[in-house]
Parts: structure tokens; sequence; C-alpha cells
């Protein structure tokens, strides 16, 4: 668990449900019930906010941040890392090899649009067929991003950053099917079965509320 002191959050005002997929979702059609109690966190420059179940921690990564920005990382009861959020970052990125991929998850994020386009919340994976070990083999990540959905036959490497003055950020965390931390539910060895867990929907429900302060 973080030893330094979790911020202090609000109750929410409501819980806002997931905002409608622009396509056809691989997330289950009965989802796992997510968290009964939600609280509102404001970043400490003020100038986002964000709901998430009250039995979260969020640590202040201050110290870390880059000069100006915010650091901020979110843990469940076990101590495990589910997301982190991070403003004023470099956004450019260089595509490498373009590999398969796959998308589970996406739905956009209307209050987040700058520049007339809106990010989205993405679950993808990456698949590295010649890389042996199995952590490695396949990448998968979720979070918001202002990049265009993946097409055509493969992609770049996975890059969850989306546009915020005054350069970029980004809200989002790593799927690992090997994590052992204490309280993670059985046999969520592939990202579908993790779909179905509450873990998963209280994470998506989380990052999708990001928005402007006093929104």
């Amino acid at each position: 668990m973080p030893t330094v002191p979790p911020l202090t959050s609000a109750p929410a005002s409501s819980g806002a449900a997931d905002t409608a997929p622009t396509e056809p979702s691989a997330a289950p059609d009965t989802p796992a019930p997510t968290a009964a109690n939600w609280q509102t966190l404001k970043t400490p420059d003020g100038k986002l906010q964000f709901d998430h179940p009250a039995e979260w921690t969020i640590k202040d990564r201050g110290a870390e941040a880059t000069p100006g920005g915010v650091f901020l990382e979110v843990l469940n009861p076990g101590g495990k890392s589910l997301a982190t959020l991070r403003t004023n970052v470099a956004t450019s990125a260089e595509c490498t090899p373009r590999i398969p991929y796959s998308v589970l998850d996406l739905v956009p994020v209307p209050a987040l649009a700058q520049q007339g386009v809106t990010p989205h919340f993405i679950f993808e994976l990456r698949l590295y067929p010649a890389e042996k070990d199995p952590t490695k083999a396949n990448v998968m990540a979720y979070g918001l991003s202002s990049a265009p959905k993946p097409a055509g036959p493969d992609a770049c490497p996975i890059f969850h950053y989306f546009t915020w003055p005054p350069g970029g950020a980004s809200f989002g965390g790593v799927y690992n099917p090997f994590d052992t931390t204490p309280g993670n539910e059985p046999n969520v060895d592939t990202p579908e079965a993790y779909m179905n867990t509450a873990e998963y929907q209280n994470v998506k429900r989380m990052i999708t509320s990001l928005r402007p302060a006093g929104q």
C-alpha cells in the first residue's frame, strides 16, 4: 500500500453511466456490478476531476511529475495499481515496427474534446509472435487516446495519450493476466474474461468520468 497519504475525495454527485460506444463492444451484455459508493477527486492543479470507487486509494506522486504537471496513481485495497493520471507530458511518438493487434473496447469521451478531436477510452492488445516470454508476447492496456482507432492488418505499439493543454495527458493502466495481487478474481487469464469483472467495469467508469473541473 502507498506510504504517501491519500488525497481527499468528495462524494460523487452522481455515478454517471458509461457513455454509449460508437460501435459494438466486446464487453459483456450483463457486466459485473460496479462499486456502490463513488467519490469525486479534483486534481491538485484544480483543472480536472474524476469519479472513483470510495474504497480505492489515490496516491499523489507529484514529486515524480513533469514540471507543472500532475501525477496520480489509483490503487485498489490490495495495493494493485489500476491506473495513473499524468498531465503536461510530451505526446510525440514514433511508429516503429507495426504488429498484429486487437481492439476489445472503445468508448468516446466528449468531455475532453480539444480542437475538434474527441478522445476515446480504448482497451487493446498487441501480439509479438517472436517473443518467447509469455508475459511479453501479449501486451494489453486500457486508457484514453486521441489517436485514430487502429485499422488494417497491423498497428503501431500502444500509445495512450490524449490532447490536453498545454501539451498532452494520459489516464490508463495495463492488464496483466499474470498479476498475483491479493484479492484478484480467479481464472481471469484472458482480456475477455477480465472485461466481465467488476474491476474492469469500475476502471472503465472511472477513466471515462475524467472531465474539466466543475463539470
